[in-house]
């Protein structure tokens, strides 16, 4: 916030330029990308809404790193998914992957 400044004034201010901010409850935030996914818990999340364009403060909390490792999912394990769920393979297969192999969380996650 800007310092000297009175709160209402402030928002008055943000509302005659179309600015909209909006506090986002929020546990956890996950950033995902390609080798790891950043996780922020605690976090302060703000959305900024101003001529179209959405952006999203996020602030305070505590940051750990989880690296990606690829873990090799056999068609085995796929087909056994596939039979415990009724899914397909396709669906299977994500949920191998987003469990990180793991086959009891992937048929847990379809069910």
């Amino acid at each position: 916030m800007m310092p000297n400044m009175d709160p209402r004034a402030l928002k008055r201010m943000m509302d005659s330029m179309g600015m909209k901010n909006t506090e986002i409850p929020a546990d956890k935030v996950v950033i995902s990308s390609a080798d790891k996914d950043i996780v922020i818990e605690g976090a302060s999340v703000t959305l900024i809404e101003m001529q179209g364009n959405k952006t999203f403060s996020i602030s305070g909390g505590s940051v750990s790193e989880v690296d990606k490792a690829k873990v090799e999912i056999s068609g085995d394990d796929v087909r056994m998914v596939m039979e415990k769920t009724n899914a397909d393979e396709q669906k299977a297969r994500q949920a191998l992957e987003e469990s990180n192999g793991s086959i009891a969380d992937a048929i847990l996650k379809l069910s």
